[in-house]
């Protein structure tokens, strides 16, 4: 399986010069941007993010309610 440009973006992209922020993606965004944004910042690919989430809710643990305030906290991406 070969990765789309939606599957993994490097952190540091030639497109945002500067210091790092955490923003909520919004091209190619599932639910909220949220997996995204932190893939994007951290450098990993989206689709890791997404499986480690989803596999997070099978834990006990506040995982979606951390979901829904970084959806409600984190500002969107303006690109």
């Amino acid at each position: 399986m070969t990765a789309t440009p939606n599957d993994w973006t490097p952190a540091t992209s030639p497109s945002r010069p500067g210091p790092r922020q955490l923003r909520r993606v919004q091209d190619g965004k599932v639910i909220a941007g949220v997996c995204a944004g932190l893939a994007e910042y951290f450098g990993l690919s989206r689709r890791t993010v997404r499986i480690l989430a989803v596999l997070s809710i099978i834990l006990p643990g506040p995982q979606v309610l951390a979901y829904l305030a970084m959806w409600a906290i984190v500002p969107a991406d303006s690109r």
